[in-house]
């Protein structure tokens, strides 16, 4: 006996589409013996709980009954005809992809209304009172214009540069960090090594400067050691032991 509650459905489609989709069979393959059993078997649970069956459900409660009788009659074939046979199951399903096409639509709508729910429009005000006068001509002379503009055109040109300094300065920062970690991925490989090997790929200014930087910074750490053993001469670089 499948227990129901009246209030889930909004009409037999809706709880014959229900019992079709929790037995997992498809519209096209209905088991009409199986879906009536257990639709019949709802509509008793529900007269069981007191609830008032309305005349829709045992309108297609009767369909349903004569569609279960009409599919246990033997299918009459026309040898003469080569027409395909109707599948007494067709005008069921017919009516069932409409009702569920309604329901996605009634869905759609009830979530766009809900949507629209939160959105609140400002109305037209009347600003006449705040527009004030038309606007004025400023008045001046060619040199006070010439003057505006230069003005206009050296602060902007500073923005400029303090703009690509910020920028210079964070991309050497994080070019400072990406170096660091290249330089312990050199010490994966050996524990000690020169200054010159790690810019041997690219011995530009910026580089030396970045590896540089990244050496001072490691050093600062703790996590190296560095040794210099003549004036300009090369660096010698090793990686510190856990024990210091």
């Amino acid at each position: 006996m499948y227990k129901v509650k009246l209030d889930v459905f909004e009409g037999p489609f809706d709880l014959l589409v229900y019992l079709i989709e929790r037995s997992r069979m498809s519209i096209f393959d209905i088991k009409v013996s199986e879906i009536t059993t257990q639709y019949l078997a709802c509509i008793e649970e529900m007269k069981a709980q007191d609830i008032n069956v309305s005349q829709e459900f045992m309108v297609l409660a009767a369909e349903l009954i004569e569609l279960k009788s009409r599919m246990l009659l033997p299918i009459e074939r026309d040898e003469e005809s080569d027409l395909p046979i109707e599948d007494p199951r067709a005008g069921l399903v017919q009516r069932i992809q409409e009702y569920k096409q309604y329901k996605e639509m009634a869905k759609f709508l009830d979530d766009q209304a809900e949507l629209t729910a939160h959105i609140h429009a400002k109305p037209q005000e009347d600003i006449d009172a705040y527009r004030g006068e038309e606007d004025i001509l400023l008045k001046g002379d060619m040199q006070q214009f010439i003057d505006a503009f230069m003005l206009f055109i050296s602060k902007k040109k500073r923005t400029e540069e303090m703009r690509k300094r910020y920028e210079r300065v964070e991309r050497q920062r994080m070019s400072v960090e990406k170096r660091i970690e290249q330089i312990r991925d050199f010490f994966k490989k050996k524990v000690k090594l020169l200054f010159s090997e790690l810019i041997s790929t690219d011995k530009s200014r910026f580089n030396k400067v970045v590896t540089f930087m990244g050496l001072l910074e490691l050093l600062k750490q703790g996590e190296v050691r560095a040794t210099q053993e003549e004036r300009y001469g090369d660096i010698t670089v090793e990686l510190r032991d856990n024990n210091g």
